[in-house]
């Protein structure tokens, strides 16, 4: 059985073959590589939601593909090689974690994300919100910005504050609904989103991973709808809503 650095260094020669000697490969920078690397992390978080350790595996190794790429270019240019890059995160982990490399003590997981930011900032950072990627979709970004105050004190003490949040934004959309301000009612829905996502750390639950959840949900019972319409000798579009209600409670009850 291969060792992790011996399957490591097979990886980075197949790179360096692959980047002299194949068109495709050697034609690639980091911008065009940029949107695969997307799409890759993105067939990962589908695979983490279906527990589908096989495609995790998979995607896994995809990623590592792409990092290892990425480091390749980076030394063509002369501007840093794979062993910068691992060296550069085993320093930080070790420089962050004081706890475990140095004579800091810490209670419990909390403390341990609090003097992870303190040390972030005495790096250089100008915010307890650095860090947070401009291009994460909205409901990560939210979730990652919520946990980043956190470690700084500004945090509800208890679930219920939380759901009163919750009920007061969504009065608040409600009112503006009322009002027909467009701009109000769409500032509005952000902060109920936004109090939601709030919500869900409280509960411990994945805001995104509930939400696609949910959409692969809506997915699996509208293909099985029209299925069953099609048992019928009719599409959706020929059948009436409480049609159509009637299907899909059918599917619910057969789940």
């Amino acid at each position: 059985m291969q060792q992790p650095a011996q399957a490591f260094n097979r990886l980075l020669e197949i790179m360096d073959d692959l980047r002299e000697k194949c068109p495709w490969d050697r034609k690639q920078t980091l911008q065009s590589l940029r949107q695969q690397t997307i799409e890759e992390l993105y067939e990962l978080t589908d695979a983490i939601t279906e527990e589908d350790y096989k495609s995790i595996r998979e995607e896994l190794g995809d990623l590592m593909l792409h990092i290892v790429f990425y480091a390749k270019i980076g030394a063509e240019k002369g501007e840093f090689t794979i062993t910068d890059v691992l060296t550069g995160i085993c320093d930080k982990l070790v420089a962050r974690h004081p706890h475990i490399y140095g004579d800091v003590k810490v209670e419990n997981e909390e403390e341990v994300k609090q003097n992870w930011e303190k040390l972030k900032l005495k790096e250089g950072k100008e915010s307890v919100l650095s860090g947070v990627p401009v291009s994460l979709p909205a409901l990560v970004k939210a979730m990652r910005l919520q946990t980043k105050a956190k470690t700084v004190g500004f945090e509800w003490d208890t679930t219920s504050q939380v759901l009163d949040k919750v009920k007061e934004e969504t009065r608040e959309l409600e009112e503006a609904v009322e009002q027909g301000d467009q701009d109000e009612i769409e500032a509005e829905f952000g902060d109920l989103l936004f109090a939601l996502v709030n919500y869900s750390r409280f509960l411990k639950v994945d805001a995104e991973n509930a939400l696609e959840r949910t959409n692969k949900k809506f997915i699996r019972r509208f293909k099985a709808m029209e299925a069953l319409a099609a048992e019928t000798g009719k599409t959706l579009d020929e059948m009436s809503l409480q049609e159509m209600d009637g299907l899909w409670n059918r599917i619910k009850q057969g789940e």
